[in-house]
């Protein structure tokens, strides 16, 4: 083992002990709240929802908590086991050198980790979803839409697969560059066409039909100054009781979606504060200033990949004596996440404020008043808890937590 693959372990180490300790600190604060609902949601909340919202917390978190541990010990089996290696040695007993033998490598190792995240999935949904009363999947549903994501993912990545290593073994010094441009068309042509192409594969949308609610809607629409391609609802009660609402797509194909699940539950003027909301994020261009952000990033990281891709002691630290760009690709991709931890509370707390913005900007254009009672609804009947822990939450979440966020509506 030389230098780098010692401070990756440290890495590693110390990204796994902080993601243990923040869990176990979110799952001991929810349990020690969970015996009083908190003063300002008294009225609206009882004590057996806020219960059940505890105990659910807490069992996602443990399952959590569990993949830690899980991911830890596949990161050292891919590097220091030797697995990487193995399935670099079987893709080229197959084919020769070249993109095709990098493509093989690529699909051998997504498929090794989709088969050991499965359980997982199977787990969320099949013993937590249904115990907390949440899950409305059937198996044959559920794989039916793993089937439909691995054809998609092929489709999809596969050619974008072919074009980065092409670029990275023909593009010369600077192929990093034409990789980013790359990758960035392709998610601005993901995000165009995701409405329409691809989210109806999953599930039925179908235009908001309520006439009181749809003129509301358009009344709200015209005094934003907002041209939309439609108000689609969701059969998102097909999987799940959960219900939200969001916004997708862009230029012609931008359009707000709302749950069914979220439609039952909520009145005209709720329903309208949730779409001011939406808005919000919109007008005040959070989407655009999150891609800028992504791509930005993405560009320093491809930089770096091109110069770590370079250099020998990457591979031979890492256990990897067959140096190739797809091998560069894949290592990059597992080891990164355990040196940019740190990343993560900032896209929480950017993601957080933008949230704030929204509410002031629903408030200002619909009712605060309707927010909160629709928010309050969706903490109800989701499960939300109440209580996350400070740190926690300060460091994962993307939304505030409901008793600050509650209290600046209030106070708009």
């Amino acid at each position: 083992m030389n230098t780098f693959g010692t401070v990756f372990l440290a890495a590693l180490a110390l990204a796994t002990a902080a993601r243990w300790w923040l869990a176990s600190r979110h799952v001991g604060h929810v349990q020690a709240h969970r015996d009083s609902v908190p003063g300002a949601f008294a009225n609206e909340i009882s004590l057996d929802m806020h219960q059940k919202a505890a105990d659910y917390t807490c069992a996602k978190t443990r399952l959590a908590m569990v993949g830690v541990a899980y991911d830890a010990a596949v990161l050292l089996a891919l590097t220091f086991g030797g697995a990487l290696q193995w399935l670099h040695e079987a893709s080229a007993a197959w084919l020769p050198e070249g993109i095709g033998r990098g493509l093989l490598l690529l699909v051998l190792v997504g498929a090794l980790m989709t088969l050991l995240e499965l359980p997982f999935g199977l787990y969320r949904t099949f013993v937590i979803e249904n115990r907390f009363g949440f899950n409305k999947m059937t198996p044959a549903l559920y794989f039916l839409d793993f089937a439909k994501s691995i054809a998609l993912a092929a489709a999809f990545g596969l050619p974008l697969g072919a074009v980065v290593l092409w670029l990275m073994a023909q593009a010369g010094e600077y192929w990093w560059l034409y990789a980013w441009l790359t990758w960035s068309a392709f998610n601005l042509f993901m995000v165009a066409v995701y409405p329409t192409w691809i989210a109806p594969l999953f599930n039925r949308f179908s235009p908001l039909q309520d006439a009181e609610l749809k003129a509301r809607v358009e009344r709200l629409m015209a005094r934003c100054g907002f041209k939309l391609k439609g108000l689609m609802v969701m059969d998102g009660s097909r999987r799940s009781t959960h219900g939200n609402a969001y916004f997708t797509g862009f230029g012609t194909s931008k359009r707000i979606v709302f749950f069914d699940t979220l439609l039952a539950r909520l009145n005209p003027g709720e329903v309208e504060a949730v779409l001011a909301h939406e808005l919000g994020h919109f007008k005040l261009r959070h989407v655009v200033k999150r891609m800028a952000w992504l791509f930005a990033a993405s560009l320093a990281f491809l930089w770096l990949l091109g110069w770590l891709m370079q250099q020998p002691w990457f591979y031979v630290g890492l256990n990897v004596q067959s140096p190739s760009t797809a091998m560069a690709l894949i290592l990059f991709a597992i080891v990164l996440p355990q040196f940019t931890i740190l990343l993560q509370p900032l896209g929480a707390l950017l993601s957080r404020r933008h949230e704030f913005e929204a509410d002031q900007y629903a408030a200002k254009h619909a009712s605060a008043p309707d927010l909160v009672s629709a928010l309050i609804k969706l903490y109800r009947d989701n499960a939300t808890t109440l209580t996350p822990d400070p740190v926690h939450s300060a460091f994962y979440d993307s939304h505030p937590p409901a008793v600050a966020r509650i209290a600046r509506l209030q106070n708009a």
